[in-house]
């Protein structure tokens, strides 16, 4: 996807923006991009912790950051949140596999329970525009977590029939493995090196690779093309999770551990059923939904897809290069602030596994 830093910035211009989740790992870089590139009137941080809302204002140091403790499955805490809101990024959310596996009852209240409470809210007051982040284990998910993205992503999608002629438009963007995000495999990787030994579940595992500076990209250039109702899927590049542990320790000892509970061999961004009403638009795809109208799907200049599509992470046609794997790395681990990663060029190449 194009990452003009103007692209969606530009018109939060003035506006009151609310990013649930706000103090994780893309809510903190959502915050720094739109003070930075946009000119919002007021960014609304809610988040239950209170310490990295502190930690966020010592840095950041803007009287237009106001910070609200509070639960997503709080309803009127939300609701009260979103009062004279313009823009709703949704990015809270329990994402841990093994953590949702375990605690079943807590990801479904926080994920499913939570995004209802949050699409409720922008209805009754009348926000105009709520975008949710999703992922890529929402497609055919086998594990808790990716069922309830799932079910979230329903909710907000047919929110939009729930919102009727109130006028919020409601969407989500779908993407794969952010690096440097809380929880994913580098930090892993990079603690580990220091014992000499990588821990792997399985050689033939490959992940869709994104940056959180790409990320960030992404969604402010979905806010500018959303009508409400659909699911924006960027074009990713693969990798192998054995590749990287090679990358980031050559001469560690790889100790396979077998695949946890709820892991897939290979991740999906899109659904076989999905194919026939998705289109590519410039380098990401959206999904349109089926009651859109045929003059509102004539408002996206796409290209339609084959029937035989596939979009995933094994048969991908992009793969990172090794060189752009390690500048990634080096990045991320020279900084202990976790400074704004730098995109990844993406090399197209055939249908193959890498390395």
């Amino acid at each position: 996807m194009a990452t003009s830093t103007s692209a969606g910035a530009q018109s939060l211009d003035g506006k009151v923006v609310l990013i649930t989740g706000g103090t994780g790992s893309f809510g903190t870089a959502m915050v720094r991009h739109l003070l930075k590139h946009g000119n919002p009137g007021t960014i609304r941080v809610f988040s239950r912790d209170e310490l990295k809302q502190f930690h966020m204002s010592q840095a950041l140091k803007d009287d237009r950051l106001r910070f609200f403790l509070g639960d997503v499955r709080d309803r009127d805490r939300i609701r009260r949140a979103c009062e004279g809101v313009d823009l709703i990024i949704h990015a809270a959310a329990l994402k841990q596999v093994q953590a949702c596996e375990y605690n079943p009852f807590e990801a479904i209240q926080t994920n499913i329970i939570g995004s209802v409470n949050v699409v409720d809210a922008a209805i009754d007051c009348g926000v105009p525009k709520v975008l949710a982040l999703s992922t890529d284990k929402a497609v055919s998910p086998v594990n808790l977590y990716g069922a309830t993205k799932l079910c979230a992503e329903k909710v907000f999608i047919h929110g939009n029939s729930y919102a009727g002629r109130r006028g919020t438009r409601l969407a989500c963007c779908r993407y794969g493995n952010v690096v440097g995000s809380r929880g994913s495999v580098i930090p892993l990787f990079l603690r580990q090196r220091a014992q000499n030994e990588l821990t792997i579940t399985d050689e033939r595992m490959t992940r869709f690779w994104l940056t959180l500076e790409a990320a960030v990209q992404f969604v402010t250039r979905a806010l500018d093309y959303m009508a409400g109702g659909e699911i924006f899927v960027p074009r990713l590049p693969s990798m192998r999770i054995v590749d990287l542990a090679r990358i980031i320790a050559p001469e560690a000892r790889l100790k396979h551990i077998g695949i946890r509970p709820g892991e897939k061999i290979h991740e999906t961004l899109l659904m076989p059923e999905e194919i026939r009403h998705t289109i590519r638009v410039d380098d990401f795809f959206i999904i349109l939904p089926e009651w859109f109208s045929r003059k509102v799907k004539r408002r996206y200049k796409g290209t339609r897809l084959p029937e035989d599509f596939s979009y995933s992470s094994d048969v991908n046609d992009a793969w990172l290069t090794e060189a752009e794997m390690r500048e990634i790395i080096a990045e991320f681990s020279s900084s202990p602030a976790r400074k704004r990663l730098k995109k990844a060029t993406i090399r197209r190449v055939p249908r193959r596994a890498p390395l």
